[in-house]
């Protein structure tokens, strides 16, 4: 076989590589683009999630206040049913 000839097969042998190797990038780029895309829907549907439990570390203070205006609205009631006891009951005092 002659040099030429084995340079053209050669040539030939390096084309079909870089075709080969062409569309191997092709498809990994194909891949990294729609593993971006995903990524990015991810990172959308996070964002409201994020927005709507970054304040979750105080729930324990809000239990808490919420506990003492409970007893204090309690207290407040049950002064308000004690007046209107002794107003009734006066009420009734003087109808007899």
């Amino acid at each position: 076989m002659s040099t030429h000839a084995l340079w053209w097969i050669t040539l030939g042998a390096g084309l079909v590589v870089a075709v080969v190797a062409i569309v191997l990038l092709q498809t990994f780029l194909n891949q990294v683009k729609r593993i971006e895309r995903g990524a990015e829907g991810i990172w959308e549907a996070a964002k409201p999630v994020a927005r709507n439990t970054a304040t979750t570390w105080m729930l324990t203070q809000t239990t808490v206040r919420l506990d003492r205006l409970t007893e204090e609205a309690l207290r407040h009631d049950a002064l308000l049913a004690s007046v209107q006891g002794d107003s009734a009951a006066s009420n009734t005092e003087g109808d007899a």
